[in-house]
């Protein structure tokens, strides 16, 4: 009977250890097999402009569409280049070898897994007196970018607002 719990116990971690895995295989197949309907609604998604020159308005969408969003944005990085993005979520920062990155992260609808977004504040700006705590509530407007650093490539919004 104790191994059996313990068995069960195991599973179970297993289960919730892997849920918001990063299993390239299943979104690679996701994703090169998308629904017409799904193709469509990204489609219309990026081709839209809003009258102050937001073309990707996060912060109008579901938390499931955002997540979503954010990560096409993560697989797919040419289709959003040059892109205003719009987005709400929170405040981070990370420091590497004297380098911070400061960033918006976005939790999907369970807030089980999260998405973040790096951004380049407009303007000089001092940390952290200039910005907002860790974890505090922010709004970002910026160009979506890529750049490379050490063979990897990676998305930010540049030229961004910020407020919070």
């Amino acid at each position: 009977m104790k191994k059996l719990i313990a068995l069960m116990l195991t599973l179970l971690m297993i289960i919730s250890l892997a849920a918001c895995g990063n299993n390239t295989s299943k979104e690679t197949a996701a994703s090169s097999a998308p629904t017409a309907q799904a193709t469509e609604a990204q489609k219309e998604t990026a081709a839209k402009t809003s009258a102050d020159g937001i073309d990707i308005d996060l912060t109008a969408m579901s938390a499931t569409m955002v997540y979503s969003e954010v990560q096409n944005m993560m697989l797919k990085p040419a289709d959003y280049l040059g892109k205003t993005v719009k987005m709400a979520g929170a405040f981070n920062v990370a420091k590497e070898n004297d380098q911070r990155y400061y960033a918006c992260v976005i939790k999907d609808a369970t807030a089980c897994c999260a998405q973040g977004i790096e951004f380049v504040w407009e303007g000089d700006h001092a940390y952290p007196d200039d910005y907002p705590a860790q974890g505090d509530e922010i709004s970002v407007i910026g160009t979506f970018t890529t750049y490379k650093e050490k063979a990897q490539t990676y998305c930010q919004l540049k030229d961004a607002q910020l407020t919070f």
